[in-house]
Order: structure tokens, then C-alpha cells, then sequence
């Protein structure tokens, strides 16, 4: 048996863990009669930061997918390397990558992240909203001076409301801000959740079937 996801190494942005699903080929392509498919890219923890790929796997869409091998999206989870941040320009170049060699549907790409992925979701989408139809950052925060440029963008933020890592304020802010705008968002805060509000996020088949209700849209001002 192949492994459930492939160790795709990167000199331009980043390495990271590819999911493919069935029926696409190892090498990404595909027959002629096989549509594009949804494609997410999840952004890890700082804990997950290092060179060992499979650290990927403790969190996120990745663990996901491990379990889940008829999962029905191609999922990119990229790997920060230890003492950095995400780095915008690394993780667009890592989408031109993806884009090139899969079978990426470009009006179905979807982004989301927990914890420092968090921060990575919010501000990757405020510099790029056109790239995405849909977002999910879960336990992060972000600039709210730039969420004007997410107005457009369906969000769906999260947030364990006794974390104790990051504030739920981080993420109230970006909300308040976004419904300021008219911004199209969601907001699930889980009671009794501290830092980690991911598993029971990752787990709801809620999360994928929202994604999927969303294209991409033009973006304007």
C-alpha cells in the first residue's frame, strides 16, 4: 500500500504533505473525462515547525486525511521550517507549484490554519483574496486595518473560549471588523475549549460541506 500522502520536497517555498484523492494519478494528472477537484491548504502550529514532514500529520487536515482516505479533496499541508513564521511570498509560490503539476480546481481553493496557521490564514488571504473561495481560520488573529480586503471572502472563524495561548479577542476582533465591512462570516466559539478549538473543527463535516457551497468570487475594493 502507497502511504496515504506523499513527502513533495520544495527548494522554492516550502516542503509539505500531499494528499491526492482516488483517481487522480501519483504524478497529479488525470484522465481526460475527470474534473479539476477542491483543493485546501492548511497551515499548521508552531509546534508542527521543523524538517520532519510526518509532524504534520499530529494536527490539521493531514491527520484528517490519514484517517479519511476517500477524503474528496487534493489537501496541501506545508511544513514551516523551526524558528520561522509564514512567509507570504513562499506559501503563493507553494500555490503556483501545486497548481501547476495537480489537477487544481482554481475557483475551488480553500485555506485554513490553527494556531500560528491561524495568523497565516488571516493575513495570506488579506494579501491574496482572490486566490481563495473560502476560508476557516481557527484560534488566530490577523491585522484588522486589512480586513476591508476580505469583505468579499466567505470566513468561518473558530475559537476555544478559555484559550489561554491565544486570546479569543484575537479572532472577536477580526470578526467584529469583518461585520463592520458587511463581510460574509461566520463565528463558532466552543465553550469550554482552550487552546485546542482544531480537533473538534477538523472533525465536523460541516467545515468541508461549507467549503464546498463556496466558489470564487470576484474580490473588488
Amino acid at each position: 500500500m502507497p502511504p496515504v500522502q506523499q513527502q513533495i520536497t520544495s527548494t522554492d517555498s516550502y516542503n509539505y504533505l500531499l494528499f491526492l484523492p482516488d483517481g487522480l494519478h501519483q504524478d497529479g494528472s488525470r484522465n481526460e473525462t475527470q474534473q479539476p477537484l477542491p483543493t485546501i491548504l492548511c497551515l499548521h502550529g508552531s509546534g508542527e515547525r521543523g524538517s520532519y514532514l510526518n509532524h504534520v500529520k499530529k494536527h490539521g487536515v493531514a491527520k484528517v486525511v490519514e484517517q479519511q482516505p476517500d477524503f474528496p479533496f487534493i489537501v496541501i499541508s506545508p511544513q514551516c521550517p523551526r524558528g520561522e513564521y509564514w512567509n507570504i511570498e513562499r506559501l503563493s509560490t507553494l500555490l503556483d507549484e501545486v497548481i501547476a503539476s495537480y489537477s487544481v480546481d482554481l475557483d475551488r481553493v480553500y485555506l485554513t490554519g490553527l494556531s500560528m496557521g491561524g495568523y497565516g490564514t488571516w493575513h495570506l488571504a488579506a494579501a491574496q483574496p482572490e486566490r481563495f473561495a473560502a476560508i476557516a481560520p481557527i484560534c488566530g488573529g490577523g491585522n484588522p486595518a486589512q480586513v476591508h480586503k476580505l469583505k468579499n471572502l466567505p470566513v468561518w472563524a473558530f475559537h476555544g473560549a478559555k484559550d489561554r495561548v491565544v486570546p479569543l479577542s484575537e479572532s472577536e476582533i477580526m470578526v467584529s471588523a469583518l461585520k463592520a465591512h458587511d463581510g460574509n462570516v461566520k463565528f463558532t466559539v466552543y465553550p469550554e475549549a482552550d487552546h485546542d478549538s482544531w480537533t473538534q473543527t477538523y472533525n465536523n463535516p460541516e467545515l468541508y460541506e461549507w467549503f464546498l457551497q463556496h466558489r470564487r468570487q470576484p474580490t473588488g475594493d
